[in-house]
């Protein structure tokens, strides 16, 4: 449960079925009283409906908090100058070479090359919103420099930045404006 309309699905579909919500966060639910095998049957039902899916399994659950955390610090890194590492141990409390190693084994890739994808699609975002320019996106994210920015950029999608801005923000401006 990583997005946060997931999370209102969820907490909805408990609410249904009559249990009282505590939290719903990223990983995990607190619900008040006990659930029966009614309830747990008609809400595993619901979240099937619904295009979710109840993790039972540990390692499951780790990785969705992984994920979680991740996507926490790529979309909010102001005033984070921690690396993943330790972030993702600090956060939740556990080895990182055992996180990593249970996210490459459920996900079949590595958490870094995870990261790297992930950080790549939000300067994607951030160069189309053209509010930062790539000094100030590398800042952002935490990158050492724009040149170090770029490199990865060009290794995971194979055009430069300003080409990515080139053919697509600007076509996609172009396109709007034509539409109107």
């Amino acid at each position: 449960m990583v997005c946060l309309s997931c999370q209102i699905v969820v907490q909805y579909e408990l609410e249904r079925i009559g249990l009282t919500v505590i939290k719903v966060n990223a990983g995990g639910v607190e619900i008040l009283e006990p659930v029966s095998t009614d309830q747990m049957q008609k809400f595993w039902v619901a979240l099937i409906k619904a295009g979710l899916e109840l993790m039972d399994d540990k390692k499951n659950i780790l990785v969705e908090k992984i994920v979680s955390a991740i996507s926490e610090m790529i979309q909010h890194p102001e005033g984070m100058k921690i690396n993943f590492s330790d972030y993702l141990s600090g956060k939740l409390n556990l080895d990182y070479t055992y996180l990593a190693n249970v996210f490459s084994e459920t996900q079949r890739i590595a958490i870094e090359h995870y990261i790297i994808i992930n950080k790549i699609k939000r300067v994607k975002q951030l160069i189309c919103n053209n509010e930062l320019n790539l000094t100030e996106i590398s800042w952002k994210l935490n990158y050492s420099s724009v040149a170090h920015l770029s490199t990865q950029f060009k290794k995971v999608t194979g055009i430069t930045p300003s080409y990515y801005k080139h053919i697509t923000c600007k076509g996609s401006l172009q396109f709007e404006m034509c539409e109107l």
